[in-house]
């Protein structure tokens, strides 16, 4: 499963050849468009996401809010081994979600994921553990597009790093 979020619009394309051999993709808000989701092709074919605190119909295309209203605000997916849940964080602090309050709300998930930040991160000193796959696209992306990736089994879940240099932009 390919985790990502903050697109902000734009898909990294080293990301999107990631993705697209994955079982699932989970996307924590910001989309910024329904054409990120639709360059969003898992093998698998399903997608989830988020709404992040950009994903409002002010910045999105008129034509694309129909879309727009599909998407919760909070999503949690049954795994093998326990429960995925996503929100976009900024629910939880402005600048910086805390993750107390993250594990307060979702005290019976595996783990949480959440965006906002655009800071990639991986919190696992406590359970629920807490992850944020940075920006997958070009806004603040400290460096580079980066995503996770999460291999989980029902004995076992472990996360993989996708991080990609500055290359050329696709807008989606």
């Amino acid at each position: 499963m390919a985790i990502l979020s903050d697109t902000h619009g734009q898909v990294a394309p080293t990301l999107l050849q990631t993705i697209e051999r994955c079982d699932m993709v989970v996307h924590a808000g910001d989309i910024c468009g329904a054409g990120v989701l639709a360059a969003l092709r898992p093998r698998g074919g399903q997608i989830f996401a988020v709404r992040g605190n950009n994903d409002r119909e002010a910045l999105w295309l008129e034509h694309e809010h129909a879309v727009l209203e599909k998407i919760p605000e909070t999503l949690h997916l049954k795994l093998p081994g326990g429960t995925l849940v996503v929100e976009h964080g900024h629910r939880h602090g402005a600048h910086q979600p805390s993750h107390d309050s993250l594990r307060r709300t979702h005290p019976d998930a595996r783990v949480i994921v959440y965006g906002h930040t655009h800071k990639l991160l991986i919190d696992n000193e406590q359970q629920p553990w807490i992850v944020n796959p940075g920006a997958a696209g070009y806004t603040r992306n400290h460096g580079g597009s980066s995503c996770l990736l999460l291999h989980a089994t029902t004995m076992d879940w472990r996360f993989e790093i996708v991080k990609c240099t500055q290359s050329a932009k696709v807008v989606a």
